[in-house]
């Protein structure tokens, strides 16, 4: 993108030859608006990738080394997004290496189905563990969120809803989630049960990459094209070796006859299962050879960032865009967010009774280019900036587009 002659930001040319409005990000990385810009480098990757042919195990593989390498994890497994890599994790909780019920996910009969969550962990996404066929088993109450002073979820919950037929525990990472992972992970673990976390908006800070894998989660999953800016359609599951080879199996094309599969040994030990599966659950899910060598590179790239001088340059873009919003009268813009483990700082817009944020919303939405700011205050009467997906000008524009439309 770049701004007109008259301050008005242009189309990228291929949205404007698709006759597409394009989208000026204020909300972050958001899946429905395209993620975060893929990295040049793996943008070149890709492009290099695109060129040839290879065995998908063996780029699997390398994957797998270089996420081992960045987590600390026995092993790691890149797919088709996130939430694909949740339902992967669940199928390898459930089946194991078991190739028979690999073939018959999701049909569980007979199986040890249920992931044990607490109860306010559970969001639209958990779908995903469904889908592989899991039965979720939600425990605890909301009494923390409605101001009682008690907790949402006692540890001894989670035990006593750990049985024989539980196959994991899931967790959802947020810095306000309850109880800490560390005790999740200890009650799981003397059942011998995995922790399967949900990560994925959760670097950076780049060290935690490292810190689900240290407290002990079996296996955690993040974004590839969040943070990290590799291909949109890309996650990351780090964890156990077994677990990981159980994503493997079910996920790589299997069509192959036994006398000539050779699956790469890093990734698969062939003499641990009974023979080939059949095309698993998650074959629809597939990541092509580009995908692949793109979020390889942008992970090689990501690690090596300096985190302290992108925080700065996010904190110093936060602030001025509440700078830029200080002189209006029906509004009070902060800046917060940005320590810890926040990804970003953000500015808080914080509208008056004469103001509708969801008026504003739209109304930005409705701009050509559309705008996007984040939208979930809105019940709040509130809107948020978010600068990680913005360039300076982007910004000003931004601003200039919420005074206009108030």
């Amino acid at each position: 993108m770049g701004l007109s002659p008259d301050g008005r930001v242009e189309q990228t040319d291929i949205y404007r030859e698709l006759g597409v409005r394009e989208v000026v990000n204020a909300a972050g990385t958001k899946t429905r608006i395209g993620g975060s810009l893929i990295r040049e480098e793996a943008l070149e990757a890709m492009n290099s990738a695109a060129e040839g042919f290879v065995e998908l195990g063996d780029l699997q593989a390398r994957a797998s080394e270089l996420i081992r390498d960045v987590t600390g994890a026995e092993a790691g497994y890149v797919t088709s997004g996130a939430d694909a890599g949740l339902l992967l994790g669940a199928a390898a909780a459930i089946a194991g290496s078991d190739v028979q019920a690999m073939d018959r996910l999701p049909d569980t009969d007979g199986l040890a189905d249920e992931i044990v969550m607490p109860r306010t962990h559970r969001t639209g996404y958990d779908h995903a563990l469904r889908a592989a066929g899991a039965t979720i088993v939600d425990v605890g109450t909301n009494d923390f969120h409605l101001g009682t002073g008690a907790t949402n979820v006692e540890p001894w919950e989670i035990e006593r809803a750990i049985g024989e037929d539980t196959a994991a525990v899931g967790y959802v990472q947020k810095s306000y989630t309850q109880p800490d992972l560390e005790t999740v992970v200890e009650i799981a673990h003397d059942h011998d049960v995995p922790v399967i976390v949900d990560a994925a908006a959760e670097v950076p800070p780049i060290d935690n990459l490292e810190r689900f894998v240290e407290t002990g989660a079996d296996l955690v999953v993040f974004s590839g094209g969040k943070a990290i800016r590799g291909p949109q359609t890309t996650g990351i599951v780090a964890g156990r070796k077994d677990l990981i080879q159980s994503i493997a199996l079910q996920h790589l094309d299997m069509h192959v006859a036994r006398e000539a599969w050779e699956p790469p040994r890093e990734l698969i030990d062939p003499d641990s299962v009974d023979g080939v599966p059949r095309q698993g659950i998650g074959r629809p899910m597939k990541v092509g050879k580009e995908e692949l060598a793109g979020l390889i590179r942008a992970l090689e790239v990501f690690v090596d960032l300096d985190y302290q001088a992108l925080s700065d340059e996010w904190q110093r873009q936060a602030e001025r865009a509440a700078d830029g919003l200080a002189d209006e009268e029906h509004l009070t813009a902060t800046v917060t967010g940005g320590e810890g483990e926040n990804v970003s700082p953000v500015v808080e817009v914080t509208l008056d009774e004469t103001l509708s944020a969801v008026e504003l919303v739209r109304a930005l939405r409705d701009e050509d280019p559309r705008v996007y700011v984040g939208a979930d205050g809105m019940g709040d009467n509130e809107i948020a900036i978010n600068p990680m997906c913005l360039d300076d000008e982007e910004l000003d524009y931004v601003v200039e587009r919420i005074r206009a439309n108030l």
